[in-house]
């Protein structure tokens, strides 16, 4: 079988190990002092092992002693100082269960691999302990010769055993096999398994051999493989012409619709860590969920990705920094994936999260660079949400953006009082401590708080151009300049929505001409109508609404 060959002793106990699974071991009874007994190490203890190493233990190995020390590590290895040889006449032999985490960390501590260490940690029969010991007594009695002593227990056999709850119909829809009660009955009791058919559903309780039979679906898995695997029924994974395509749900097509969309306007995709740092983390809201400790990992690929991400921007924003650091500094990144508030089902969010640094428009020789900012994370988020059917015109915005954004360079998009999206400039002390200097503008946006449209796919509907011409007209209102030029747009387009198919603001004025504390906001006015051309009479109405309902609402006054 492969096993160094010591003594019949040694032969014995690999015999038992790799036939039996049942690992035990043999020491040299004229070496030990005093007693034998079992506790956990002391830092700092030394064991001289079998396979010629020397090991500095930790505090809680379990250990076997004698009064002169440790002789073993339980479960795993024995030592020199108690070792069996050619001069051996008495043996003291051990058999012993021992916990499967216990010795698998003090295994990986040690870096030890043994055949000791590799069943135990995957567990073995606690109740064939005493058999196993009488077998490989009667083993050495029989090749060794001698006399055995009387058979002394420590300890109790702890309870391996469990009930698992489990219904024979459930076979066929898990396993595609139609077995009879009968028949699965039988084999589960081949197995060693006890089954009480008396209700529904069984009532089966494992044997103490079987640590890998956890639940129904197990049970199913034995049953299947006593039986055959050839007698599954095969079933075809074609497509039949016949059956209707399965479709993705709305937070799926989301998704594809967010990356297509962002892809589209010049972003590039990418796939970063779920993970960050402490610190990072802190910047971008951990601090605000109540349980951040269940987001931190409890053994870290590195120090930097120990905690679950809060937010997708610090990845991108590091990314962005490292194409600067090399040389190209206008990036444009986003990546549709998952944030972590909370470690229940509810607190994975799915977020569509892009940042644009440098600038927005390279250089040339028809126009000058200009560099990214809010209004680019904006537009890039409108965008986004329009493709997955929101009517963007009936977003608020407003200024209640998070912590990392800049306070007067930021927004949020809402839908009634449903965040659907930041967007903004990034807080230059963000950047700061993220080693950056160069702005940085993003977005987020939740594709899960978007609402499914009443309309099964509102960007397929039909093309219906009015038989009328537009008409357009242009206004220009002083206000205070603490009044968001978005209310504007939001104010006109509630006087007249049969009427008013687009607002657009081009022009924001301070200066000479406007008096201290005001600014000018010039707007497009496109009035479309569908049942008929509009009489000069009926635009000038129109126009005097629209200027009372600015006044009304915004303070706004007409400029002459």
């Amino acid at each position: 079988s492969g096993q160094k060959h010591i003594s019949a002793l040694v032969d014995i106990t690999n015999y038992m190990t790799l036939g039996l699974n049942r690992p035990l071991h043999v020491f040299d009874a004229d070496k030990l002092k005093g007693n034998i007994y079992v506790r956990l190490s002391k830092k700092g203890e030394k064991l001289e092992a079998l396979n010629e190493k020397t090991y500095e233990l930790d505090d809680g190995m379990v250990v076997v002693c004698d009064d002169s020390g440790v002789l073993a590590l339980g479960g795993i290895i024995g030592g020199v100082s108690s070792a069996v040889d050619e001069n051996t006449k008495n043996v003291y032999l051990e058999c012993a269960y021992f916990s499967p985490t216990s010795i698998s960390q003090t295994g990986q501590k040690l870096i030890i691999d043994s055949d000791a260490r590799y069943r135990f940690e995957r567990g073995v029969d606690p109740s064939f302990t005493k058999d196993g010991t009488e077998i490989a007594t009667q083993m050495i009695l029989d090749f060794c010769g001698g006399e055995a002593s009387e058979f002394f227990v420590a300890g109790e056999v702890p309870k391996i055993s469990h009930m698992i709850s489990y219904a024979p119909e459930r076979l066929k829809l898990l396993g595609g096999s139609d077995l009879s009660e009968t028949r699965q009955k039988e084999i589960l009791n081949a197995l060693g398994f006890t089954v009480k058919s008396d209700s529904k559903p069984w009532q089966v309780q494992t044997p103490d051999w079987r640590h890998d039979v956890e639940g129904a679906a197990d049970l199913i898995e034995e049953i299947l493989r006593i039986d055959g695997y050839d007698n599954i029924v095969p079933l075809s994974v074609v497509r039949l012409p016949d059956e209707k395509r399965a479709v993705l749900n709305p937070l799926q097509k989301r998704t594809v619709s967010a990356r297509r969309i962002l892809a589209g306007r010049g972003l590039f995709e990418t796939v970063t860590w779920s993970f960050m740092d402490d610190e990072k983390s802190d910047l971008f809201g951990a601090l605000l969920y109540q349980n951040k400790e269940a987001l931190t990992l409890v053994n870290p690929i590195s120090t930097d990705l120990a905690v679950m991400r809060p937010s997708i921007l610090p990845n991108l924003i590091e990314a962005a920094g490292r194409n600067a650091d090399r040389g190209i500094p206008d990036a444009a990144l986003f990546e549709v994936g998952g944030v972590y508030q909370s470690p229940e089902y509810d607190g994975q969010l799915t977020v569509a999260g892009g940042v644009r640094s440098g600038n927005a428009q390279p250089r040339h020789w028809s126009s000058p660079a200009r560099p990214a900012d809010a209004m680019d994370a904006k537009a890039d988020a409108l965008a986004v949400l329009e493709a997955c059917g929101v009517k963007t015109s009936s977003l608020k915005v407003n200024t209640d953006a998070p912590e990392w954004y800049h306070p007067g360079r930021s927004g949020v998009l809402c839908l009634g009082r449903t965040v659907l999206a930041y967007f903004g400039e990034i807080h230059p002390v963000v950047l700061m401590t993220l080693n950056r200097d160069e702005v940085s503008v993003g977005f987020e946006i939740f594709l899960q708080n978007i609402p499914v449209p009443k309309k099964k796919d509102p960007r397929r509907e039909l093309l219906k151009p009015s038989p009328f011409q537009p008409v357009l007209r242009d206004f220009s209102f002083t206000v205070d300049q603490d009044i968001e030029a978005e209310k504007f747009v939001r104010v006109i387009r509630e006087t007249d929505k049969n009427l008013i198919s687009n607002v657009e603001i081009f022009d924001v004025y301070k200066g000479k001409g406007v008096e201290t504390g005001k600014k000018s906001v010039a707007l497009a006015v496109t009035l479309q109508p569908v049942k008929k051309t509009l009489t000069d009479k009926e635009i000038a109405v129109l126009s005097d609404k629209i200027i009372e309902n600015v006044q009304k609402q915004t303070g706004g006054v007409l400029r002459g």
